[in-house]
């Protein structure tokens, strides 16, 4: 990867040319504000290597008419300098939250009125002219304060949409035995659940109070309403990557409802306690999953994305077989979505196009369907049948998703997102745009 990129500064959010700039094996982005002064972001910490991670993917045209004015990451509709259509599109359904988490990227809570069904009619109106196959992500504040939530996924439904995921923090679906059961018949696809750790300590640290008991009811009543659930931790030093490890383990024991794992380092923007000071990146994040799982899970199975950029993202598909043991069943490219077919040569096999339309269909089947009834494994677990018991009741994944803030920005890895939020005005914006805050707390798109 070239050395010279652009970022932001932190302060003031104007636009600055930034380098990456490795010592001792790490890699650090590095920038100075004429105004502001100098500013150094790790991004990269030790093995795996760096420069052998991945590249960035082709371009392919979006489906937007925006004309670069002032250039990324200010003229977000998508404009033309961006290079990936939507895979995933976020509907923030409201502001509204029943937690006050300390760290919180939509800043979310207070009495904000929530948009109107016929507003939200007009969102996937819109999302048919701009990203018509995309996956819906439906988040906020905490969706499941709206009551009519289901009316909301049968609505998107009807738009010929395919694919709904619940951003939650799961308090409503612990405290409401058949809710869970409601929102599947409404057409929810599946559950992302934040999900700190396994213990209270965590959740004390990130959102204010215990929540632990009530992460395991919500698991629970989602699994027999038979609705698949990904476990979402928020990585913070200090706070729960010591928990990696168990985390895992938790979710294991609970497939085939829950689905994986999908860990996400914490991010400096919105509402966070402070300037950041050591985060967690993906090298460190491979190496801490195969040191506390004693290597049943090897940091080598963590490849960077393929349709979006490389430095954002890891996955792996894993079947649990009845000794305890796990098999890597990825081919060997992956992406937080997708694993891509390559070359034997590492060049891409598939155009970019058809790399996130697959991310799209990827993440309905790793995380979407039904839970499978209970039903006894064959005798023979070797053959056909065995690994189709395998596939459907012990397949999971783990995976990450590292965002951005102002302090480690790269305007490269931003204008290959494709992970989108859908504008109140109806603009898709890449989600680290969207969420941008200075150290000030001020928003370069939001509100």
């Amino acid at each position: 990867m070239k050395p010279h990129t652009e970022s932001v500064c932190p302060v003031c959010l104007k636009r600055i040319p930034a380098q990456r700039t490795e010592r001792d094996g790490n890699i650090y982005l590095e920038k100075t504000c004429p105004e502001h002064g100098f500013f150094q972001t790790l991004i990269w910490e030790g093995k795996p290597d760096y420069q052998s991670w991945g590249k960035a993917p082709r371009a392919t045209r979006v489906l937007s008419d925006e004309r670069v004015q002032r250039g990324c990451p200010y003229d977000c509709g998508l404009c033309s300098q961006h290079r990936q259509r939507s895979c995933c599109v976020l509907l923030e359904v409201t502001q509204r939250c029943n937690l006050g988490c300390p760290v919180c990227f939509a800043e979310a809570g207070g009495e904000t009125a929530d948009p109107d069904l016929h507003s939200i009619e007009a969102w996937f109106d819109r999302l048919r002219e701009l990203a018509p196959k995309a996956n819906i992500q439906l988040s906020g504040g905490e969706p499941t304060v709206r009551d009519d939530l289901p009316e909301i996924i049968r609505l998107g439904r009807e738009k010929g949409f395919s694919f709904f995921q619940l951003n939650t923090n799961g308090l409503r679906l612990a405290r409401e035995p058949d809710y869970a059961a409601k929102l599947k018949a409404a057409g929810l696809s599946c559950v992302f659940l934040q999900f700190d750790g396994v213990d209270d300590a965590p959740y004390i640290a990130l959102r204010g109070k215990p929540l632990f008991e009530e992460k395991c009811r919500a698991v629970q009543n989602c699994a027999a309403a038979q609705l698949g659930v990904v476990l979402t931790p928020t990585l913070a030093m200090g706070v729960n990557l010591d928990q990696v490890g168990e985390i895992i383990r938790f979710a294991m024991e609970r497939l085939p409802a829950v689905r994986g794992v999908h860990f996400q380092p914490m991010s400096y923007f919105g509402r966070y306690p402070g300037a950041p000071e050591k985060r967690v990146t993906l090298p460190r994040l491979c190496r801490e999953i195969e040191a506390q799982t004693r290597g049943a899970f090897s940091a080598e199975d963590f490849l960077g994305g393929t349709a979006e950029h490389p430095l954002c993202s890891f996955s792996c598909n894993y079947l649990l077989r009845p000794d305890g043991t796990v098999e890597n069943v990825s081919p060997r490219s992956s992406c937080c979505c997708c694993g891509e077919d390559r070359e034997e040569d590492g060049s891409e096999a598939l155009n970019p196009r058809t790399a996130v339309e697959k991310a799209r269909d990827t993440v309905s089947r790793r995380w979407g369907g039904a839970v499978p009834e209970a039903e006894a494994p064959p005798a023979d677990l070797d053959g056909l049948d065995g690994m189709l018991y395998l596939l459907k009741h012990r397949r999971f994944s783990l995976s990450a998703m590292a965002f951005q803030d102002a302090w480690n920005l790269d305007l490269e890895r931003l204008q290959n997102c494709y992970v989108h939020v859908l504008s109140p005005d109806g603009r898709l914006i890449p989600f680290c745009a969207y969420n941008l805050t200075s150290a000030e707390g001020k928003a370069l798109h939001r509100r």
